[in-house]
């Protein structure tokens, strides 16, 4: 029997689920890496607001931040762990069956 929609739904990881870290974690998904200033521009984040979310992707042990200089110049790397590999494509799988379930299914008919 498959799992009704809002147990499916319940159960995907809500640190990724939030727009703005599933904007990061895809980009970072499909990259080896990226710099901060990247993100901001492809993810639509200001430094403040990608800050605050990497810290807790980083917490979470889904990236790595790396700061470097590039002569004076600061330089700040994110990369995805396999942790953080595991955990998004984990929630990719629950997102497809979600939405599978939503057009294959007659949620409406008992």
């Amino acid at each position: 029997m498959e799992e009704p929609i809002g147990v499916t739904l319940a159960n995907v990881d809500k640190l990724i689920h939030e727009p703005a870290r599933l904007a990061i974690l895809a980009i970072l998904y499909v990259t080896d890496g990226a710099d901060f200033l990247y993100l901001g521009k492809h993810a639509g984040l200001t430094k403040g607001n990608l800050s605050s979310h990497l810290a807790k992707l980083e917490e979470a042990n889904y990236i790595v931040i790396d700061k470097t200089f590039e002569g004076k110049i600061p330089r700040t790397l994110c990369r995805m762990t396999e942790v953080g590999r595991t955990a998004f494509e984990l929630y990719l799988g629950q997102m497809k069956g979600a939405l599978d379930l939503i057009t294959t299914s007659p949620l409406g008919n008992p």
